[in-house]
């Protein structure tokens, strides 16, 4: 279903560039007591995993966008609430992404759960009456949403959230070119031909690479670059295959997503109609917010993230007693009515890919 948003943004930040981008230049970031731990992959690779919390309660897998990290202000502040709720989060770096260069040519990209799947699976080997939670932002939205179409009603959460998903990664790409929004473009694609140049400064490429310099696009990049590391014919094979649109019928577990209507990176016909949701999705739109921005507040100083006020009540109705476990968590789920719809609403999405 979809349903409309609350959410208001600041008066002073309407625009949603300023949306998208006040956080990442002025949002403090809380300190917070992290644990790394190393997570060895069945394929010889590796992917860090930062910790906060105890040694008990609920946990809640936390995913980062497109060249994202633990320093990401979003991560930063979800984080900070799974701490204030006494649980444990867990953020999984995405290859790569930790601050040093994974093991192996392949590393990450907007369709790849195979790491998801991995550490999941792991943590609820671990402690199977543990009940488990998982948040994505941008690209980890849209892992986490392909993920759980995959998975169905097997996938052991008792709820999932996702933020400014690119649903079609193809349409986010070709935004992305046009207007203001190619900001996002330039900035994402500097960072990726960087870590590219210093991942194969230490191993040798599979596959012959162009002059990084010459990747101007998104498409231009996964034609040359993340295609053939990650065994897609070209961009269109990759985008195709990798967008969680066609997934989200799939999806078993009580998932809410959140997406702004005016999303400077993915166009709304990206978005998907009410028709394609499964009985356990609720979609969300906003009128506002950027990507992951949805600041409030009533002065530049006095700033809101709305974002973790938003996602609370969500994670407490299915995480609020340890002692539960995700399926009597999600069989109490299904015999409660569901919230009134919003007609013919569509949306607006996500700042990565």
């Amino acid at each position: 279903m979809i349903t409309q948003s609350t959410f208001r943004p600041a008066w002073w930040l309407k625009n949603r560039h300023a949306q998208t981008i006040f956080p990442t230049l002025f949002r403090r970031r809380p300190k917070l007591a992290v644990r790394r731990e190393r997570l060895e992959l069945p394929d010889g690779d590796f992917a860090d995993c930062d910790w906060v919390g105890g040694d008990r309660g609920p946990i809640v897998i936390v995913l980062h966008g497109l060249e994202g990290s633990i320093d990401s202000s979003y991560a930063t502040g979800i984080m900070a609430l799974i701490d204030r709720l006494d649980w444990r989060g867990v953020l999984l770096h995405f290859r790569g992404c930790s601050g040093e260069p994974n093991r192996l040519a392949a590393g990450y990209h907007s369709g790849f759960t195979n790491d998801l799947d991995f550490l999941v699976t792991r943590l609820h080997a671990a402690e199977p009456d543990t009940a488990l939670a998982a948040i994505g932002f941008s690209l980890g939205g849209n892992v986490l949403l392909k993920w759980l179409g995959e998975r169905g009603a097997s996938a052991p959460l008792a709820t999932a959230v996702a933020v400014s998903v690119p649903f079609d990664p193809a349409t986010a790409s070709d935004t992305v070119e046009h207007g203001l929004s190619r900001i996002y473009n330039w900035y994402l694609l500097r960072s990726m031909r960087r870590s590219t140049a210093r991942k194969f400064r230490r191993i040798k490429a599979p596959v012959a690479l162009p002059e990084l310099a010459t990747l101007k696009t998104f498409r231009q990049f996964d034609d040359a670059v993340t295609a053939p590391l990650h065994g897609f014919r070209d961009a269109a094979d990759y985008y195709r295959r990798s967008g969680s649109r066609h997934f989200l019928r799939d999806i078993r577990v009580p998932t809410l997503i959140l997406q702004s209507q005016d999303d400077p990176v993915v166009g709304a016909e990206a978005i998907p109609a009410a028709d394609e949701l499964a009985p356990a999705v609720t979609l969300e739109l906003s009128a506002h917010g950027g990507h992951v921005g949805f600041v409030s507040g009533r002065w530049p100083w006095k700033a809101e993230y709305w974002l973790e006020g938003w996602v609370r009540p969500q994670l407490l109705q299915y995480l609020g007693n340890a002692n539960v476990t995700p399926m009597e968590t999600r069989s109490r789920r299904a015999a409660q009515s569901p919230p009134a719809p919003v007609a013919n609403c569509r949306d607006n999405s996500a700042a990565g890919k």
